[in-house]
């Protein structure tokens, strides 16, 4: 009797795979896969599963690698990306990680890169991932004219990652990962986001963060409070269950305007000592920031 998977992997083919980004600033995004592995407890991109039949909570215990991915890419390209995608902005990934572990095995992000690569792609190539498997593909994301990669960092504590990122890749495999990609000459950030309350939303636990930033090369920041949204604040409540009560308080306190305004007071104190850039010049607030960028 063969041993059950610790979590569910179905191959598809996909219909399409270069789609139209509602993100601002980004033209294309390419999801190479439906689900993360990574499951972690905040993630936003949790509500995909109501496409493929599952529950909020299920995330984490599914992934559907698009096996055609690198084939529809080449052929939608040519339709979409008149003048190579010159002025264009393609985006991996906006509701997976391009480089969750099965990643290692598909090869769907690295073929996909490929297919850009030979096509003499001439727009901006953008990354985000929480892997230090980004680093693999070093070798092609220097073909590129531009290529941009960024790292999810949301503490400078393994321990704390670990609780809210069960199955990704320690931080400080992270950190390492923008080093090498700094190394290699090639433009980073981190995302830190979000702001987890009581954890890393403090003065010292913050500036451990921006410490390792500054010791690995990395200068360009994005930061974002956290989204507590009902279907995200479900899966975290879920998992704090039994934790102390003023840490759950601090959850819900950090959704006030005055809480936010005194993080960002905080965050631009950090970006000027460390000689950073703030990009997009603000602490993200998701539900703020949609609602400028619709208007």
């Amino acid at each position: 009797m063969s041993a059950k998977l610790p979590f569910e992997i179905k191959e598809i083919e996909a219909k399409g795979i270069l789609s139209k980004c509602g993100i601002p600033g980004i033209d294309f995004v390419v999801n190479p896969y439906i689900g993360c592995r990574f499951g972690c407890k905040y993630c936003y991109a949790s509500f995909m599963g109501r496409f493929v039949g599952k529950k909020v909570s299920d995330w984490g215990e599914y992934v559907y690698p698009k096996i055609n991915a690198p084939e529809l890419l080449a052929k939608e390209i040519e339709r979409k990306l008149p003048n190579k995608g010159k002025g264009k902005e393609i985006f991996l990934s906006s509701v997976t990680d391009p480089y969750q572990g099965l990643e290692a095995k598909y090869r769907l992000t690295r073929r996909c890169l490929e297919v850009l690569a030979d096509w003499e792609f001439a727009g901006t190539l953008s990354i985000l991932t929480k892997s230090n498997l980004v680093t693999r593909d070093i070798d092609i994301l220097k073909r590129f004219r531009q290529a941009v990669v960024g790292l999810t960092v949301t503490s400078a504590d393994d321990g704390i990652s670990r609780y809210f990122e069960k199955y990704a890749p320690s931080v400080s495999e992270r950190f390492e990962a923008l080093r090498k990609l700094n190394q290699a000459g090639l433009q980073t950030y981190a995302f830190i986001g979000p702001l987890l309350p009581h954890f890393v939303a403090d003065e010292a636990g913050l500036e451990k963060v921006f410490q390792k930033l500054a010791e690995v090369g990395t200068k360009d920041v994005y930061v974002e409070h956290l989204n507590l949204s009902s279907y995200i604040r479900g899966r975290l409540m879920d998992e704090m269950k039994g934790t102390d009560k003023n840490i759950v308080a601090k959850f819900y306190s950090s959704q006030s305007k005055a809480y936010r305004e005194d993080l960002e007071k905080l965050v631009k104190k950090l970006v000027e000592k460390y000689e950073m850039n703030l990009l997009l010049d603000l602490v993200i607030f998701h539900r703020e920031f949609q609602a400028h960028h619709r208007d």
